[in-house]
């Protein structure tokens, strides 16, 4: 019995979801949810404080509007239907019907790809 339970352990770890990362500054790419996940080449950058994370517009050509604007901001969360990191504003939207880029729900961010996906 103690085996197998050290063997799922070891099974669930090789397949698990990124973590958060620690707190810092980094540089993300924006995958765009119309454009079929594709990047197009635009980055942001992306900061994180606890569970506090912000979204920035790094001032790359690929990207509308100016360096320094915010694109998304909330709590770090995971998505309790996909399991999927997600940039919420209150816990509710652990449970939201729709996560991503284009819909009324929290933004989708992939702490192992280093994207986050908008719209």
């Amino acid at each position: 019995m103690k085996f197998l339970f050290v063997l799922t352990m070891i099974i669930s770890s090789l397949f698990s979801i990124a973590q958060k990362p620690k707190n810092g500054t980094y540089k993300y790419s924006i995958i765009w949810e119309e454009f079929g996940g594709k990047s197009l080449g635009a980055t942001c950058t992306v900061i994180i404080k606890g569970d506090a994370i912000k979204v920035v517009h790094d001032g790359n050509k690929n990207l509308t509007g100016n360096k320094g604007d915010i694109l998304d901001e909330g709590i770090i969360m995971k998505h309790q239907k996909t399991g999927k990191w997600i940039i919420g504003r209150s816990q509710k939207d652990k449970s939201a019907k729709e996560i991503g880029g284009c819909g009324d729900g929290p933004t989708v961010i992939d702490f192992k790809k280093k994207t986050w996906l908008g719209c």
